[in-house]
């Protein structure tokens, strides 16, 4: 081991040890962490440099009940980390350790690699030659030159002052052809009273574990006639169209019943009861709702829980975070305690307001804060919750389409596989007064998708010497999938690797050799594909103009499925519930004027329906074709011809699939349109 090598890992001070270094890492999140183990084992001296006084980001900051989406896409460091952080306590399960484990497993691994922390100093300042980044100065005025630098903060502080091209906010639905996207005012989703009583599956009760959206129409207006508290003038804005917003963040707080570590929740010095009229609201709304519907319960181990945000009112803060992702210091510091205060104040008037009926009340009161986890944050836990704040504009930017159906890429360092999950933006008022959500979804599904180095990297003409494996190069619809824990540590694996390969090589990040980073990454127990996937029946592959039901008009709630062999691994069904209330319309504009053999696919079963009404709007009208979904499609076992309709260039070919009358399940998968000469 070389000198400078022992005094990292002694943890001794020097100068050339405190200031020099082959890598440096700003933000000590578990992508960072990642980054610095993985580029440490390869002989790397690296430092971590944290802005705040904890490591581990949200995994040590109250993040437990981990969102791992399919566990088989997750393998090399995430996984090894997981693993470790599970065994160090007897009876915990994979992916749900507490807080203090995670941290313990955290600083073993960096002690072992050798890798050098420093915490509660910020960036201040950073020097450029040309393309590259020489050094970074921190908040105390220390300054660390290094030869390749990687930004996993949760902000993209680093990337930002290196002047590398980002984005806050979203995108409009027309500049990635993203259906998601923009501006989202969502309707009212009513709920019945038995789900919205119900507890959290998670804790034994029997509704759905998440839901965002409105669940009833619910006054937005005080007696004035002016919003209450957290609801907003509707902007007027499209649908669709781009903003500067971003979804919400809260805290995710470490909880339990369990009496001899219960500590009751705190009362904030800024409480105002005011604050909480639209929650009063919604529990007056469902009579007898149970707290375990208002908040989602993720059960860890040893009698704690993550209790996370879901439903129009919760921990999330809308419309509270809107000047995190660009603000100094001092703006974020007051959003930071602005959350902290509303997120107890929001506990505390549960267990004590009056108004609050009293079974609800005791049941706030029965759950706490664990006196042995953040006891040296007055239990209260680490890190907010910065679910996005700015995204790189890279190499690749990676849109809807690449979670959906364009899954598959050649320099995959990594994979993700979460659904496509957005918390409320903002709550704002519709026209007759009323609440509505806005931005909020979390039902639609992404397959799993690599995940391209290409993203990971800025364009090399801003900087290139830097790696982004968090504030990635995504768009808003994307990073509502990729942002996820597992994945920024995995996506920190890879750049540590790039990042020592580069130096090795002494190329930009850009250039480096990614089918031997991959090869590395493989030998590490990363995974970079499915062998499922190889199977997949693939859009992009198939001849003539394809929309898959992803990219459909959804009416009624359909349920997304991987049954059979369905184009792009994924298609939907209506669960054979609420008959002629569901319709999947797909709109497909065609490039020339002329006739079209249209074809629907879908999976077949002796449960599904033999009488699916399919209409078609073409030019000469409208026609309706009744398909048997228990027979085999007889076009390469996927498709079924509807017959063949002349559409015009300037009016989209609409097909709608319908559930009405139908004597079984209904299942939608892709539309196909063949030109006939």
């Amino acid at each position: 081991m070389s000198l400078h090598r022992l005094f990292l890992f002694l943890g001794l001070t020097s100068s050339i040890c405190a200031a020099d270094f082959d890598l440096v890492i700003y933000g000590g999140t578990p992508s960072g962490l990642g980054a610095g183990i993985t580029a440490a084992r390869e002989g790397a001296s690296v430092v971590v440099i944290e802005p705040t006084q904890w490591i581990g980001g949200m995994v040590t900051g109250g993040l437990t009940s981990t969102d791992v989406g399919k566990q088989e896409t997750i393998g090399g460091f995430p996984r090894e980390y997981f693993a470790r952080a599970a065994a160090l306590k007897p009876d915990t399960p994979m992916w749900y350790a507490e807080p203090a484990a995670n941290m313990a497993a955290f600083q073993a691994m960096l002690k072992e690699a050798g890798v050098k922390v420093i915490t509660a100093q910020a960036l201040k300042s950073i020097s450029k030659d040309g393309a590259r980044i020489t050094s970074l100065t921190t908040t105390d005025g220390t300054t660390y030159h290094g030869k390749e630098f990687i930004d996993a903060s949760y902000e993209g502080d680093l990337m930002a002052a290196a002047k590398v091209s980002y984005i806050v906010g979203r995108e409009s639905t027309a500049q990635y052809d993203e259906p998601l996207a923009g501006y989202h005012p969502m309707p009212i989703r009513p709920r019945t009273v038995e789900v919205m009583e119900s507890d959290c599956p998670s804790i034994g009760g029997k509704g759905p574990s998440y839901i965002h959206g409105t669940p009833v129409s619910i006054s937005g207006l005080d007696a004035q006639g002016k919003p209450i508290y957290g609801v907003f003038p509707d902007s007027k804005l499209t649908p669709g169209s781009a903003d500067k917003r971003t979804q919400s963040y809260n805290f995710r707080i470490c909880v339990t019943q369990r009496e001899d570590i219960k500590i009751p929740f705190p009362k904030p010095a800024s409480y105002d009861a005011a604050h909480y009229e639209l929650l009063l609201r919604l529990i007056q709304a469902f009579p007898g709702i149970r707290f375990g519907r208002l908040f989602h319960l993720g059960k860890t181990a040893n009698g704690k829980y993550d209790l996370n945000a879901q439903g129009l009112f919760s921990t999330d803060y809308p419309g509270a975070n809107f000047d995190y992702p660009d603000g100094d210091a001092a703006t974020r510091a007051r959003i930071w305690q602005d959350h902290t205060d509303f997120i107890q104040g929001m506990l505390w008037f549960l267990g004590h307001d009056e108004r609050v009926p009293q079974s609800l009340r005791d049941q706030a009161n029965s759950w706490g804060l664990c006196k042995d986890e953040f006891a040296d944050n007055a239990h209260w836990p680490y890190a907010l919750y910065i679910r996005e704040g700015r995204r790189m504009i890279g190499d690749y930017v990676m849109v809807q389409k690449d979670l959906q159906t364009d899954i598959f890429k050649n320099d995959s360092v990594g994979m993700g596989s979460f659904l496509i999950d957005c918390h409320i933006v903002q709550r704002i008022l519709a026209e007759d007064g009323t609440v509505r959500d806005e931005g909020s979804f979390q039902d639609t599904p992404a397959l799993p998708y690599q995940i391209p180095y290409r993203s990971l990297t800025p364009k090399q003409v801003e900087c290139e010497n830097l790696l982004v494996p968090v504030c990635l190069s995504a768009s808003h619809i994307a990073y509502c999938s990729l942002r996820m824990e597992p994945v920024y540590m995995a996506l920190g694996q890879a750049s540590g690797l790039a990042a020592v390969m580069a130096l090795k090589a002494s190329t930009p990040v850009q250039k480096i050799d990614v089918p031997a980073l991959q090869k590395k990454l493989l030998e590490q127990k990363a995974v970079l594909e499915l062998a499922a996937m190889a199977k997949m029946i693939r859009s992009a592959k198939l001849p003539g103009i394809i929309m898959t039901e992803e990219f459909a008009e959804r009416m009624g709630h359909w349920t997304a499925s991987s049954y059979g062999a369905p184009v792009d691994g994924s298609s939907f069904h209506d669960a054979n519930t609420e008959k002629g209330a569901k319709t999947i319309t797909y709109r497909i504009k065609v490039p020339s004027s002329g006739k079209y053999d249209v074809r629907i696919s879908y999976v077949s079963a002796t449960n599904r329906a033999s009488n699916v009404p399919v209409r078609i709007e073409h030019a000469g009208g409208t026609d309706t074709v009744m398909v048997n979904q228990r027979k085999a499609p007889a076009i390469d076992d996927l498709f079924i011809s509807l017959g063949t309709y002349i559409f015009s260039a300037g009016k989209p070919a609409v097909i709608t699939i319908s559930n009405k009358d139908t004597d079984g399940i209904v299942g939608a998968d892709a539309v196909q349109l063949i030109e006939v000469k």
